[in-house]
């Protein structure tokens, strides 16, 4: 069966699609509560996680100042960790939904960024987690000490301070870490081309730059561990177009002489 073939086998009226994607976003929002409910439960163990390194940086006190706050943390924990988990079976829905329309060789083409978009963004977090965070940490609570004229200042972070400051460093270093998915996605796509990427290499190490600038603390340390990545991904990003495109160019050429 021909490419053409499969895609109009496939075709189903505009009621049929609505009723599919009704389906779909049900299962991805059944799954987001089961994993939530999951969470929420578990929700102290999981923080504890997420506060490890503030203690290990010599921090062993959080507060809260007002009545709801350490509530509220439990629930922003439980929604942290249900995005978490249930961020495979919500990308398998999506390509159960979109798979039907494409043809075979799209759906070889876009499986490996499927594939690959988790595990980046896991690697990104991790990144964060072991390496960015303890390294603001050291920075920030080292401003505690003696301003002069006998007096001094005390770090006392605030739960929910806390917790939107570990999200923050985790979600910016998880999705800058799709960067290679992006590039490549729009190169395939046609928006840009690998000649126009190698030429903007110059600003994209600025752009990279600016990014760690704005979405870290302001030490040096914790800047550098994203814009360092963030430019080895895009050199990286450089040299898998340039495989896959070669690649393409013999798969159609080998098309070309087949059909000949």
């Amino acid at each position: 069966m021909s490419d053409t073939d499969e895609l109009a086998n496939s075709e189903a009226p505009l009621l049929d699609h609505l009723i599919e994607l009704r389906r779909r976003l049900l299962y991805c929002v059944v799954a987001l509560v089961l994993t939530f409910g999951m969470c929420f439960y578990f929700a102290k163990p999981i923080f504890g996680f997420l506060v490890h390194p503030l203690a290990a940086a010599g921090q062993d006190k959080l507060i809260f100042t007002q009545i709801f706050e350490a509530f509220m943390v439990q629930i922003k924990v439980g929604f942290f960790g249900a995005l978490m988990f249930s961020f495979p079976i919500i990308a398998n829905q999506l390509w159960q939904f979109v798979a039907p329309g494409l043809y075979r060789k799209e759906k070889r083409a876009l499986l490996p960024f499927l594939l690959a978009t988790p595990v980046l963004f896991v690697s990104g977090a991790a990144l964060a987690y072991y390496f960015a965070i303890p390294v603001a940490l050291n920075f920030l609570l080292g401003l505690e000490g003696d301003l002069g004229g006998g007096v001094t200042q005390e770090a006392l972070p605030a739960v929910g301070n806390y917790l939107d400051f570990v999200m923050q460093f985790i979600f910016a270093f998880g999705i800058s870490f799709l960067l290679p998915v992006l590039l490549m996605l729009l190169e395939r796509a046609g928006i840009v081309t690998y000649e126009q990427l190698k030429s903007a290499w110059r600003y994209a190490v600025v752009a990279a730059f600016a990014i760690a600038a704005v979405l870290t603390p302001p030490d040096i340390g914790s800047q550098l561990l994203l814009a360092g990545p963030l430019c080895a991904l895009y050199f990286l990003s450089l040299v898998a177009i340039w495989f896959t495109r070669k690649r393409r160019e013999k798969e159609t050429a080998a098309e070309a002489a087949a059909g000949e």
